[in-house]
């Protein structure tokens, strides 16, 4: 993959369908983040969950697309901590795309290289 090689998180889709994405209620746009307040529901006064992520088979709302086929975040940039935490190639993301039969991301791209 090259330099202006698409990103991972923008095709695959598989952590949206595997994990239970919980997050405080500051962070949703009616509290002055930027999550939009419409995709949660509520767990207690400290927390929210991302829709879709409370019910089995787990998709989260916000999936736009088919695991492993153009899928990506429809709201990537306004994504809560929990999502923004999980790096493409991380034990997370390998776990989350083995489970559902997609091949583990080779070995880490230009754009997952941190600077020293």
């Amino acid at each position: 993959m090259s330099d202006t090689a698409e990103h991972p998180c923008l095709e695959c889709g598989a952590c949206c369908c595997s994990y239970r994405v919980d997050f405080s209620v500051y962070e949703l746009d009616d509290a002055g983040g930027t999550v939009p307040a419409a995709l949660a529901v509520p767990i207690n006064g400290a927390k929210v969950r991302m829709r879709g992520t409370d019910r089995i088979p787990l998709r989260c709302v916000a999936l736009v697309g088919t695991v492993g086929q153009r899928a990506h975040c429809g709201i990537y940039a306004q994504r809560p901590q929990p999502c923004r935490e999980l790096e493409p190639g991380s034990y997370g993301c390998e776990k989350a795309r083995l489970r559902h039969g997609l091949p583990p991301l080779a070995q880490p791209e230009p754009w997952q290289r941190r600077a020293a």
